[in-house]
């Protein structure tokens, strides 16, 4: 019987310590090539019905979310409702809400989405390079907070804490009334 562990027992856990050590590397290039930046991207959105909204014009002096997403994304279509109502509760406060339907999505299902759903908010589609220009926007859902001066308040990466979004949203409209 041979007391050494064996070459699988000790490859295990040094592949989770290298999966671990990936994911963080993966997390902080991901705060770093867009935290770095507080204040939002000077970005057109084309909306579904063809209009165009800025951020540096149509969005200047409100408090919004940009909120990127895809019809085949689970967590997204978890999250829809409550954004939802998110948006319910704070638009007669001055909320601005735009959903960002990601590159990959067909336009299709983007379109049938929002017909079925009745998504009270404006909804766009990316070409790509809007994920780009909020840096490199790539797990969805990920939503921006952004308060009237166009700070970025909060980057949330999956479905956020909505009590914790509410609080922000309150506080970031108290502040611009």
């Amino acid at each position: 019987m041979n007391s050494t562990p064996s070459t699988q027992s000790r490859r295990g856990p040094m592949r989770y310590i290298a999966l671990a050590a990936a994911a963080v590397a993966i997390a902080v290039a991901g705060f770093f090539a867009f935290n770095g930046k507080s204040t939002v991207p000077d970005a057109t959105f084309t909306l579904l019905t063809g209009q165009k909204i800025s951020t540096a014009s149509d969005l200047k002096g409100k408090v919004y979310l940009i909120n990127f997403w895809a019809t085949s994304c689970e967590t997204c279509m978890q999250e829809m409702p409550k954004m939802v109502q998110t948006y319910n509760r704070f638009k007669g406060q001055g909320l601005e809400f735009v959903a960002v339907a990601m590159n990959y999505d067909s336009p299709m299902y983007v379109s049938n989405y929002v017909q079925t759903r009745q998504l009270p908010f404006k909804v766009a589609f990316d070409d790509g390079s809007l994920a780009k220009e909020f840096g490199n926007v790539q797990l969805t859902p990920t939503t921006f907070v952004v308060d009237k001066d166009g700070k970025i308040l909060k980057r949330y990466v999956g479905a956020p804490q909505f009590a914790e979004l509410d609080a922000l949203l309150q506080k970031a409209l108290d502040k611009s009334a």
